[in-house]
């Protein structure tokens, strides 16, 4: 059965969207996980404790306060690059992150049989702070026919000659699928905010940039969001909060560890002298652009175990408000499945 005509096709049985768990629905985020070993066996053995099991339902007391829909009052520095949602589950986080993997390969399924919505995943982050690691781990076990992830880089010479919307945009996923910007046209309001001589190789007409030229993009971005809402497009925004700190000693493992020299750029230390002011251009793009259809997720990046978890968290959450299920036939075309089968049986 094609694509097109998958609305109106046979549907499977649905896979659990919920992982396996011990815990009530009520817990808090700290009290979600339990320990299916007795604490009397744990005492008497020296192995390491079995995985925990998770709540699916009260996974997102975990991620509520990185969630940011109105920035009016947002401060970076009033979310703590350290915080672990008082989970001390560093030995256990494989096991976790591939039950939520799998619970989250199970919804991804339903929006692409459903081709209805979209989901559109932003990530922005100072260098080092785990990107790409995070989008390897997070969706390795996504059917790689429903997810397209692009990077975007310099703008090309073709790029610039559009609007700051343009590359972007030719890059939205199509309903059914999940897409993935490792950066985004956020860009153009953080690293273009902080090197404004790049808007000299822009081409705009020199009267358009002026000093609301970040205001204006800002609302441009809010706009172009809510646009994107209003047709079918869930719109997810990560910042992974990175401290300057944690930075430098990643960088430092860039350079000492053979096998990620290529992962080192010289002008990643070049840009730390400029943290201020990146934390101030996020400031103010988080302040403009979190909203009810597009929130900012404000997650805590010194700790790789604890950020794939919380952005994972997050995509289970947010996309399992979609309702989402498989296609159901009407009465007439269940009876002419009824047909095939008897046609194939006879065969």
């Amino acid at each position: 059965m094609t694509r097109s005509s998958k609305k109106n096709g046979k549907a499977s049985s649905p896979s659990s969207d919920r992982l396996p768990s011990e815990a009530t629905a009520e817990s808090p985020a700290s009290e979600a996980v339990k320990e299916s070993q007795p604490k009397s066996d744990a005492k008497k053995s020296n192995k390491r404790k079995p995985p925990p099991h998770i709540e699916i339902s009260a996974l997102d007391k975990l991620i509520a306060p990185y969630r940011i829909t109105d920035g009016k009052d947002f401060r970076i520095k009033d979310h703590n690059p350290d915080d672990t949602a008082g989970l001390d589950l560093k030995d256990h986080a494989r096991d976790l992150l591939d039950r939520g993997v799998a619970a989250l390969s199970a919804i991804q399924e339903k929006l692409f049989a459903d081709n209805s919505w979209s989901v559109l995943l932003v990530f922005q982050a100072m260098d080092a702070a785990g990107k790409d690691g995070t989008i390897k781990h997070v969706m390795s076990g996504i059917n790689p026919q429903g997810c397209q992830v692009h990077a975007f880089k310099a703008p090309s010479s073709e790029e610039l000659d559009h609007d700051f919307l343009w590359r972007t945009h030719q890059r939205l996923p199509e309903r059914g699928r999940i897409g993935i910007f490792n950066r985004s046209y956020y860009e153009e309001v953080l690293v273009v905010r902080v090197h404004q001589e790049i808007l000299d190789n822009e081409g705009l007409p020199p009267k358009l940039v002026t000093e609301s030229i970040w205001d204006d993009r800002l609302k441009d971005i809010r706009h172009h969001e809510r646009y994107l809402a209003r047709n079918g497009m869930l719109i997810l925004k990560f910042f992974l909060n990175v401290s300057k700190d944690e930075q430098k000693k990643r960088l430092l493992q860039r350079i000492d560890d053979p096998a990620k020299n290529w992962k080192f750029e010289s002008k990643d230390v070049d840009e730390r002298t400029y943290w201020k002011a990146y934390m101030h251009a996020y400031e103010e793009a988080i302040r403009a652009t979190a909203s009810d259809v597009a929130p900012w997720y404000v997650i805590p990046a010194n700790n790789k175990w604890f950020t794939r978890l919380a952005v994972m968290t997050a995509l289970i959450t947010e996309m399992s408000k979609l309702g989402l299920d498989y296609p159901k036939l009407d009465e007439t075309d269940q009876h002419k499945l009824l047909g095939f089968r008897e046609r194939l049986e006879a065969d």
